[in-house]
């Protein structure tokens, strides 16, 4: 073999393989993890620096070549090295933490992108398979992700209580009450085994991005704007639209903070014509009356 081809073998990418260990010994999720080790991965790759060795300026000019990335991912990706330097210094692999000087990207304001109300119509009007709609409407009327969607099983339909419990992230199962809608395509559906199995593999939960291909492939069929994440951003926003509480919609979307919430509940235009329509000069006199 020349000395061409033996430069353009990849090396495999130190200390990957513990931390993925550590990791799993801490209970995260697989998504998570897997996350994380593709991104320190590709900074292997692309930048042809060991991870467990990369300096400041090797991890600045790897994500400065990288215009294409949203502030959002940017933000993601950062996470992700942070974690990866700390459990470097935990195991006493190295001594320094080499995103100290790299800083944090600053984290974007998030606006709430729901598809619009007269979309929803419009969407399950659309011709599509009968499952596909049973991943939609578990996406407008429970708010499930699309990995949440993909692992739904007939155990997870508790029809005496009328509740749903999904398994979120970080392992975490909650429960969300049943709509009638849902109450009646459970009915219609297994009561045991996955819902949306793999094709050619039953044993198997169909993947994530499946579903989304799915979805998303439907929703642009129909003429509907947005990523199938924007019908969880619908259901979020329609419940606080329709004035339940905060803290209910937190519930609901099965959110640790509230600070999440915030970001799926968009306040309709409607309403906030209505508050400074409401607006009242002479209310300084009114509460004195």
């Amino acid at each position: 073999m020349s000395i061409t081809n033996l430069r353009s073998v990849p090396t495999p990418t130190t200390a990957l393989d513990d931390w993925k260990v550590w990791q799993h010994a801490q209970r995260l999720s697989h998504r998570t993890i897997s996350e994380r080790i593709r991104v320190i991965s590709q900074l292997h790759n692309e930048s042809g620096v060991q991870p467990v060795n990369a300096q400041a300026i090797d991890i600045v000019e790897w994500m400065a070549e990288h215009d294409e990335w949203s502030d959002s991912t940017a933000v993601t990706y950062a996470s992700y090295l942070n974690a990866w330097f700390r459990w470097l210094q935990i195991t006493d692999r190295r001594s320094d933490d080499p995103m100290v000087k790299v800083g944090t990207p600053r984290t974007p304001d998030r606006e709430p992108r729901p598809i619009a109300d007269s979309d929803v119509p419009k969407l399950l009007n659309a011709r599509m398979w009968t499952k596909t709609r049973y991943m939609i409407l578990l996406a407008l009327l429970a708010g499930l992700r699309v990995h949440e969607i993909a692992k739904i099983r007939g155990e997870d339909f508790d029809h005496a209580a009328g509740l749903i419990w999904v398994r979120g992230k970080g392992r975490s199962v909650r429960s969300v009450p049943m709509h009638p809608v849902l109450r009646e395509v459970a009915s219609l559906m297994p009561e045991t085994g996955w819902w949306f199995p793999m094709r050619g593999y039953p044993g198997e939960h169909t993947l994530s991005k499946s579903v989304s291909d799915i979805v998303g492939r439907t929703m642009r069929r129909a003429g509907v704007k947005g990523t199938p994440h924007a019908l969880r951003h619908w259901y979020g926003s329609a419940l606080h639209d329709d004035g339940h509480d905060i803290r209910v919609v937190q519930e609901l979307m099965r959110h640790k903070s509230i600070a999440s919430t915030q970001i799926y509940t968009k306040v309709s235009d409607q309403r906030r014509r209505d508050a400074i329509v409401g607006l009242d000069l002479m209310r300084g006199l009114r509460d004195v009356a």
